[in-house]
């Protein structure tokens, strides 16, 4: 297991932008962000390859939000996200092997005017 912090979330605009960071003894691991609005389940939403040079992201992001790694430390992955939408709202977390690997405690975004 793998110990994920992260942070960086918050109260954001409609059309506003927010960069999450997740810490952790990461190396060259794929990880993976999640997030979870209140009453859904959690989805998946982005991930990168162990080296960072691979990234997929869900549909409902693809072109707003950008996974990233720091391949010089391999301590942290980061989630930009532009053009935030209310639906965007939920707590976020990240990843590392799944549904069975290691989470974070999660940063909440909220995105209301």
């Amino acid at each position: 297991q793998v110990q994920l912090v992260e942070s960086g979330g918050g109260l954001v605009q409609p059309g506003g932008s927010l960069r999450l960071s997740c810490v952790g003894q990461i190396g060259t691991l794929a990880m993976n962000w999640f997030r979870q609005a209140p009453d859904k389940e959690r989805e998946w939403i982005a991930g990168i390859g162990s080296f960072g040079q691979i990234t997929n992201y869900a549909e409902s992001v693809k072109g707003r939000f950008t996974i990233s790694k720091d391949n010089d430390n391999n301590s942290a992955i980061y989630l930009q996200m532009n053009d935030l939408q209310p639906e965007d709202s939920g707590m976020y977390y990240c990843n590392q092997g799944g549904t069975y690997g290691s989470w974070g405690q999660g940063t909440q975004v909220t995105v209301s005017s």
